[in-house]
């Protein structure tokens, strides 16, 4: 194994991406790569894969390898040449650089490639680096087939779900009696009736220490991607919201987004930014409160309720006063028994991707600056 002195270039030589709108993009399957990622799809690649890209506008540094053929959107730098380096070793490497703190613009994040092309580094031989990308892509594999298999048990209780209380399937409805269009036992409520909206949240200056912080933007549709931890001292101010075993947090910031996610087993010190509503189930299974709450309709019904041109926002009153249909109670206890269990099983496999990312971020810079040899 030999490793080189080098600069950042000797790897990869970046450029800007190039500029595309919502609007301008196409039904296909090319992924539009922008600073948050691949967010949606276009008809027409602008790069063949395998390549790699980093933000350069808005989250800095944020690093993504793909396999497939790609446009880089303008707010990214692409790696136009990767100078017969191994692509996925390089997106690797990047990661390990840190590069947001290259910030060149106060008001508007910005990183620029004049700046980072000449940072010194060490570079292993190709052979070296295809197996380090070999033994890191090994626990990424893991994590993405994790993450199918989580998004195949909420789909599979989501179908449950609207099989019995949208299209009214539910066990013995051959033999249901319907008034004014509803099944005997059950009604319409406002969720205020049944739920409680931002049940506790902490003092200020009494949050835990240290505190594991969420806030919406660590949070997308049905999972939270990320925790910061913080000392007591340094939390932002936003750090209050507690959310308890089962509850549903929502961001209130832009609801078309749908950043909401079901907290499981949350920490003890686990801390909600203020930006979130978390719903409490009072009366009725959290779970299918969660499933309730982020259908369809709801998200359509918090979309309208939104209010601010510039930053759409809704009210924990806007989710108080949301109408939902309650089945009876028989039947509430039998669809969370036959539920929960596919939620527990979401959970564990989430639990087995957070050790898995662990694990992978402690052998990323060891395998990066050789003192693992391979």
């Amino acid at each position: 194994m030999s490793w080189e002195d080098g600069v950042l270039e000797d790897i990869v030589l970046l450029q800007r991406g190039f500029d595309i709108t919502k609007a301008e993009q196409k039904d296909g399957i090319v992924p539009v790569i922008s600073s948050s990622g691949p967010k949606s799809f276009h008809n027409v690649a602008k790069v063949k894969g395998p390549g790699v890209v980093i933000g350069r506008k808005g989250t800095l540094g944020s690093v993504y390898y793909s396999e497939a053929d790609f446009w880089p959107h303008d707010t990214t730098l692409w790696g136009k040449d990767l100078k017969g380096n191994d692509a996925k070793f390089v997106a690797y490497f990047l990661q390990t650089m840190d590069l947001g703190r290259f910030d060149t613009c106060a008001s508007n994040p910005t990183l620029n490639r004049n700046h980072i092309h000449g940072l010194p580094i060490k570079k292993p031989d190709l052979a070296t680096q295809e197996r380090i990308a070999s033994i890191l892509s090994a626990y990424d594999d893991l994590i993405e087939n994790n993450r199918r298999r989580i998004a195949l048990l909420e789909q599979a209780a989501r179908l449950l779900y609207r099989e019995w209380f949208v299209h009214f399937r539910f066990p013995g409805h051959e033999t249901a009696k319907f008034a004014d269009g509803l099944p005997e036992g059950w009604h319409r409520t406002e969720l205020s009736e049944v739920c409680s909206t931002n049940k506790a949240s902490h003092k200020k200056g009494k949050i835990p220490d240290p505190v594991r912080y969420i806030d919406i933007g660590s949070v997308s549709t049905g999972r939270i991607d990320g925790v910061t931890e913080y000392s007591a001292e340094d939390a932002p101010g936003r750090a209050r919201r507690i959310a308890e075993p089962m509850d549903t947090i929502w961001s209130n910031v832009r609801p078309n987004l749908q950043a909401y996610s079901l907290v499981m087993l949350p920490k003890e010190n686990d801390v909600f930014s203020m930006g979130f509503t978390v719903i409490h189930a009072e009366t009725i299974s959290p779970l299918f409160v969660y499933l309730t709450v982020t259908t369809d309709d709801f998200v359509k019904y918090l979309t309208n309720h939104a209010t601010g041109a510039s930053y759409p926002a809704v009210r924990s009153d806007d989710f108080d006063r949301a109408e939902i249909l309650v089945p009876s109670d028989d039947l509430m206890k039998a669809f969370h028994e036959f539920v929960e269990p596919i939620f527990q099983q979401r959970q564990m496999l989430g639990e087995n991707n957070d050790q898995l990312t662990a694990a992978r971020d402690l052998l990323l810079p060891r395998l990066m600056d050789g003192r693992i040899p391979v």
